[in-house]
């Protein structure tokens, strides 16, 4: 689906203009044009890769969707795939933006994502100073909008993260904490996997050899670079205390089992010593002294009992019961 078919020159909006238009305008000096598509037919891309005459191993990924992120160039222009990352619910979603970007053209392609970039449109269109630099500061603005979205993200996993620890310390909770856990280890994953190729990319366009389509738009190239290697280092902290989340979580684990063989270890005993003195009493010898007293079964009660009673407390006494 077309959302927008824009022309711009010098820093200005010319006009919307139909698809029909898009190669008078190209042509112009000064001049380019910014389509925007919503999870287009295969059609439309073929339509799109004859007006702007792409590289059709571009439009081969393109079509198919499900890249990781990348930058490629094919002569004067550019190929750039990222990954849109959202929290809907507690679930983290993954679309697709696909960006063709040529001297006096760009193309944006969203696949699977439910939010727009009409934002970055009136950004660069408030800008006109920038946006002189053509379709290279539209490449930035929408790889920086892209970036800026994986922050409420990380966010959401630090809370996510904060109120699993706060269940840790808490009894039964360990199988859910555990799940909990490793339910945000994949969705950092999902979010390294997003961040880490894309600053490969972007490296590509604020170093030495910069393509010629981005020349003189490095520094913000750069800006870009940094945001996302200061989400990475959130990431991989996130990362090492998810981590040890689980060890300390394993750990309470085990020490739960220990409280439970404590407990059952100190009933154990409680419960052998009448069972050893009835066991005793219990032989059939026939010259136990103790056969003769007149008192000696409530004795024996009493002596079981106060054992018992005096094994009671002293677990009592250093927490086994």
């Amino acid at each position: 689906m077309l959302i927008n078919c824009v022309a711009y020159q010098d820093g200005s909006k010319l006009a919307d203009i139909a698809k029909e238009e898009i190669g008078k305008y190209v042509k112009r000096p000064d001049c380019f044009v910014w389509v925007a598509l919503f999870e287009p037919s295969a059609a439309e891309l073929q339509e799109m890769q004859q007006e702007f005459d792409l590289h059709e191993l571009a439009v081969e990924d393109a079509s198919h969707g499900h890249q990781r992120p990348k930058l490629e160039e094919y002569g004067n222009s550019l190929f750039a795939v990222l990954q849109a990352v959202e929290m809907k619910g507690d679930e983290l979603h993954v679309g697709e933006i696909e960006i063709f970007v040529g001297p006096n053209y760009i193309l944006s392609v969203r696949m699977h994502s439910d939010r727009g970039f009409q934002s970055v449109r009136t950004r660069c269109e408030s800008e006109p100073h920038l946006l002189k630099h053509g379709a290279a500061f539209v490449l930035y603005a929408l790889m920086d909008a892209v970036v800026d979205r994986y922050f409420p993200v990380l966010d959401a996993l630090e809370t996510e993260l904060e109120r699993v620890e706060d269940q840790i310390f808490k009894r039964d909770t360990a199988r859910s904490n555990i799940e909990a856990l490793y339910s945000l280890k994949q969705k950092l994953m999902t979010l390294k996997h997003a961040v880490e190729p894309l600053m490969e990319a972007i490296g590509k366009l604020r170093g030495s050899r910069v393509p010629q389509v981005c020349l003189g738009m490095q520094e913000y190239f750069r800006d870009v670079f940094d945001h996302l290697q200061r989400i990475q280092a959130a990431i991989e902290g996130i990362r090492d205390m998810q981590a040890t989340a689980i060890q300390v979580n394993l750990g309470m684990i085990n020490l739960n089992e220990t409280e439970v063989t404590k407990k059952l270890a100190g009933w154990a005993a409680i419960i052998a010593i009448p069972t050893l003195i009835a066991g005793i009493y219990g032989m059939n010898f026939k010259n136990m002294p103790e056969y003769d007293f007149p008192n000696a079964y409530p004795i024996c009660i009493a002596v079981m009992l106060a054992l018992d009673v005096g094994l009671y407390l002293w677990f009592k006494k250093i927490k086994w019961l």
